[in-house]
Order: structure tokens, then sequence, then C-alpha cells
């Protein structure tokens, strides 16, 4: 492929993203100086708006992975893989419904503190603390190392030149300018990656003459096929793979990971919190539409012209599509820098999405309780920032080891995270989901459940997969390249006709479509956690706080009989978790008129004796000591009015 060059005008757009970007976190390292604290500086006090934190949410995951892979998918495969598209949005609102009402009332720093509450052990905490910490750093490294790929690809800037770009600016700015600088910076990028995908989708259209004739040609072409029902799971991409698997994917991405929580956790109210991953269906299904839009948009525009560019060998793989695309049709100046700003936005959202995370977490769980007491806030927030300089400096070293992956960016990210975002849903769903489950079995199946899908990905690059039945536009190539395109085309077709390769025993296993991997892990940490609880002594009923659990069948079905409901609950009270947000640490609010307020329930308590003791929180006895016999300063509030006003109690 000879390579394109940019001109003057797509430098000067790509510099003033990259420059804007780290402006805004020097802007709010300013801004901030004087609120130096660590909850400033990672969960921006929870006073974030709803519309930031949800485009923010949009992303942090549609990274460069997605703008380079999806449209490839499209092209090389057919539209079939859009329904993930349909699993992403249930995703989301699983996420919304059953994750975010628990999560949000702890007021979590870190998400694993919930897995050390739950199940009253660190080692639990820990354990799904270290899982994340390794999705997180591959994740960071593919996602840095996608735009690196494409920008070579058009311009022959140097990969290992792009990859340092990236790891330098988003680590700038995070360190700086802590939660605030990345949701903002997050708000800013959207706006650009919107322009870059929308002036592909609009501009190639035309270039083809019309969606009409776009769908025509794809149609013709065999590649409109929207339903694979095959249950075989090592089908590539299946209706069932696509939809079931992306919903347990997406549900562990917006529901139990660090970056998401800590994002919704720093709105004000449990309902924006909701609102906010909510929103995402929303934003999902634009996104998406847009990008996989732009995959058959260019395969249209590749076969008026008659030859297939990867066919041609003009491109060395399918990343590469996109760019060689907008190269090509984005004539205009400062549009190909507009693109290139795109990717660049996705990447760096990414990467600062998963700065902050793995600042947070590091602190929370490993600093914390042996430098908590001895540091003042602003030595905290410094050794958050120290924290995040040196995980920019990991994930740039991950990025370079991706260069070595195979297959398609896509394919390398969802099979590595999804091997280890599987095992997060399993244990937070272990806990909420099964209150018999013990921290051992949370431990062993998460150990478990992280070994066993990741096993199967490593294994995956060891086998070859079936050649797709989709053919390829090459009449009008070169004649050079259409030969090499025809020995290519004869190899597969003697490949196809002598039988496809089968594969028994644990090579069978790696066969398996990457897109089951999260089930495959969340099933494992369920499955085994359950069998290890049982053999270790399970938890009785009663012996779980419910605020540490999920009402599952209350949750997605709303409208159940009351004895059907009570049943599948076990005949256990869940309170609402508005009232378990409401709460300031366990406290008794007493208003200027002297009534006692519960923080719990924000009821009136009367001090004439004639009301009733609140039904949810605390209850007290004459030492001071609620019914779980742990001192409570709040019940002195409670004597000391008891006292001056002379009740009975």
């Amino acid at each position: 492929m000879a390579t394109a060059y940019l001109g003057v005008w797509d430098y000067v757009v790509f510099s003033l993203t990259l420059l804007l970007s780290a402006a805004i976190g020097v802007y709010y390292a300013i801004k901030s100086r004087n609120e130096s604290t660590i909850q400033e500086f990672l969960k921006a006090s929870g006073n974030m708006g709803v519309v930031p934190v949800a485009m923010s949410l949009l992303l942090s995951f549609m990274s460069a992975i997605f703008i380079l892979g999806f449209p490839a998918e499209m092209y090389t495969a057919g539209t079939q893989f859009y329904l993930q598209v349909l699993g992403n949005m249930l995703g989301c609102a699983l996420a919304a419904l059953l994750f975010v009402p628990m999560l949000y009332p702890q007021k979590l720093t870190s998400t694993f503190s919930y897995l050390e509450k739950r199940f009253d052990s660190r080692a639990a905490k820990l354990t799904g603390t270290c899982i994340m910490i390794v999705q997180q750093v591959l994740y960071m490294g593919v996602a840095s190392f996608a735009p690196s790929t494409a920008l070579e690809a058009v311009t022959g800037f140097p990969t290992w030149a792009t990859i340092i770009t990236v790891g330098l600016v988003s680590t700038f700015y995070t360190s700086l300018g802590g939660m605030k600088a990345v949701v903002w910076t997050d708000m800013f990028q959207s706006v650009v990656m919107f322009a870059g995908l929308l002036a592909i989708v609009i501009q190639g259209s035309i270039v083809v003459g019309g969606m009409g004739e776009v769908w025509r040609i794809n149609e013709e072409w065999g590649r409109i096929n929207f339903f694979n029902f095959d249950p075989d799971p090592t089908v590539r991409h299946s209706f069932w793979s696509l939809v079931i698997g992306g919903m347990i994917s997406w549900t562990a991405t917006f529901g139990v990971n660090q970056a998401s929580v800590q994002r919704y956790c720093a709105l004000p109210t449990l309902q924006k919190a909701k609102l906010s991953v909510m929103l995402n269906v929303l934003g999902v299904l634009i996104l998406l539409t847009i990008v996989c839009l732009a995959g058959i948009i260019t395969f249209a525009y590749y076969t008026q012209k008659g030859c297939d560019p990867l066919s041609a060998k003009y491109i060395s793989n399918s990343n590469q599509l996109i760019p060689y695309f907008v190269m090509e049709v984005l004539g205009y100046p400062g549009l190909p820098g507009l693109f290139i700003s795109c990717l660049f936005s996705g990447a760096l959202s990414t990467m600062s999405s998963c700065l902050n995370a793995l600042a947070a977490v590091c602190w929370e769980d490993f600093l914390k309780p042996v430098l908590g007491e001895r540091l003042n806030e602003r030595q905290k927030t410094l050794v958050t920032k120290f924290l995040v300089l040196f995980f920019g400096g990991t994930g740039i070293g991950m990025s370079f080891m991706a260069m070595t992956l195979g297959g398609t960016v896509l394919q390398a990210s969802l099979s590595f995270t999804g091997a280890a975002s599987g095992p997060l849903l399993g244990m937070f769903a272990l806990g909420a989901f099964f209150p018999w489950a013990n921290w051992i079995g949370a431990v062993v199946g998460g150990i478990l459940g992280l070994a066993f899908p990741l096993w199967i990905s490593i294994g995956a690059y060891t086998v070859v997969g079936a050649p797709t039945s989709l053919e390829f536009p090459t009449y009008n190539c070169s004649v050079p390249n259409i030969t090499d395109s025809m020995t290519t085309t004869m190899s597969s077709i003697m490949t196809t006709a002598g039988g496809t390769v089968e594969y028994t025993g644990i090579s069978a296993l790696y066969t398996v479509s990457y897109l089951w991997y999260p089930a495959i892990g969340a099933s494992t940490v369920i499955v085994v956690g359950l069998i290890v609880s049982a053999i270790t002594g399970m938890n009785r009923l009663g012996d779980v706080d419910t605020k540490y659990l999920v009402p599952f069948f209350d949750r997605l079905f709303c409208c159940l009989p009351g004895p059907i409901s009570r049943c599948l609950r076990c005949n256990q009270e869940f309170r609402d978790p508005e009232e378990i947000a409401s709460e300031k640490d366990g406290e008794i609010v007493i208003p200027a008129s002297g009534d006692l307020v519960s923080s719990s329930s924000r009821e009136k308590l009367p001090l004439d004796g004639s009301g009733p003791m609140p039904v949810y929180g605390l209850s007290y006895k004459e030492n001071n000591e609620t019914n779980t016999g742990v001192n409570n300063p709040a019940a002195d509030v409670f004597n000391d009015q008891k006292q001056q006003n002379g009740t009975q109690f």
C-alpha cells in the first residue's frame, strides 16, 4: 500500500485535540488546588452532572478498538455482528436495575469494598481487586495500540511514537485533574468522536450514491444477514453469542466495573446514577449504529471500485480498512485529521478511565490500610497521582506487548478483557443473588473463574478458524495483486473442499466463540463458589445484611403477586435503596423542632412516646447498644433527648 500523508490542516486538528485534552487537566488542577482531597480527586466529591457522566461512561468503553473493529467485522463478515448492539443495550439496562441500586448506596471509593463487606473477608476483596487490575492493564494496552496501527497505515507515523503519545497525554491530564478532568475531557472527546464518525458515514454514503445503494450492494454480495440461530458455541458469531454474550459482558462493564462505579457514584443521587447508566442504552444504539454503517459503506465503496484492498494486499489487516477508506474519500483539508483525532479521543478516554480506576483501587485496597492514618489529605492525593503515573507507564508497556497479538484488534480485546470481566461479574452476582455463599467460595470461584476463560482465550490463538464463505470484489485490482488474491482464494477453496479441520479434546475447547468468555467466567465463579460454600459451610439466611443483597426477581418483575415475590426472595425483607443512599453513616438527624428523625427512614419520631419505633435503621436498648450488640453513639442522642424531655421508652 502506498502511504498517504496528512496535510497541514490535518495536523492542526489533531494537535488541537491533544492540546485541549491536556488543557482540561491543567484547568481542573488549578481550579481544585484549594480542594486537594482524595475524594475530590477520585470521586469529584459526588457533584457531577448526569449528561457528562453518561457520556464519560459511554466513551470509556467505546474506544478506538470499536471504531476500528466494528466496521472491520461488518466489512469482512456482514451485518450479523450488529446484533451485539441489542446485547449491549440489555446489559446497560440490567446494570441500572440490578447493580447500581446496590452499589451506589454503599458510597464506595473501591468497588471491591463491597466484596469485603458482603463476605466479611479482606481476601475476597483483594481477589476482585487483582482480577480488575489484570483486566484494566490488558485493556489499556490494546486500546492504546489500536490507533497506532491506523496512524501508521495512513501516514507512516511510527507505531511506537503513537503509543507513547497516547500514554503520556492521558497520564498527564488524569494525574493533574483527577475525576473531573477525566469526565469533562471525555465530554469534549465525545464531540470529536461523533464528528469524525459522522464525517465518514455522510461523505461515504454520498460518494457511493446514498444509503439505498449501499444496502443494495451489500445485499447483492450476501452481507445482509442478521439471524443465525445455530446454538453451537463454537460458531464465532450467532444470535445467541452476540445477544446473550454481549449482554453478560456489558452488564459487567456498566454494573460492576470500577471505572463505571466510580463515575455513577460521582453523582449526587441514586436516581441520577441510574439515569446516567440508562442513558447509555440510547448512546450505545446511536454510536454503534454509526460505526457499523461505516463498515457497510466502506464495503459498498470498494465493491463499486471493483477491488478489495485486503485481497489486493494494499493493506495488511482489516483494522486498517477504515483509515485507508478515510484517506481516499475524505479528501477535504482537516477531515482526515478529524478522523485521526476521533481515534485518539477513543484511546485517550479509555486510557484515562483505566488510570483513574486503577489509582482508586490501589489506594483504597492496598495503601489506605497502611498509610491512611499517617498522611493528610494533600499527601493522600499526591500518592494517588503517583499511582496514575505508575500505571500510565504500565499501560504503555502493555501496548508494546499488544503489537505481537494476532487476529483483529477487536477480538484480541474482547478475548482477554472478556475473560477477566466475567469472573468479576460472577463474584458480585454470587454475593448479591446468593445469600448462602461464603467468602471461601467467592475466593476460590474468583480465581478459577479467571483462570478458565483466560486459558481458553490464550489457547484460541493456537487453532485455525474456519475461513469465511463471503466473497470479496477483486475483478478490478491490478495484475500483480490479483494474482496473489487468486492464490489465496484457491488455497481457501482447497481447504474447504478438503473439509474443515476437526478439533477434539482440549483443542475443541479452544474453538469456543470469544463472545462466550464472560459467560464462562461468571458461571464458573457462581457454580464453583456455591459448591465450595456448601463444602465449607454455607451462610444461613439472615447472616448477611440485605443491603448487600439484590432481590433479583423483584427488580426485574415488579408486578409479581406478593406471595410469589416473598417466596422468591426467601421471605427476606429488603430496604428501599433510596433509604440506604440517604443515610449518613447511621446518624440520627435532630431538626430544630426537637423531634427525632431516623436517618434511614427519614420519619419523624415524636418525643412524647406516642410514635412507633422506626421500621428501618437502629433499635435501641437502655445500655446504649443496638440489637446487634455494637456500641452506637446515636443511642446516646436518644437517651440525652429522653432525659431532657422526660420521655419513657
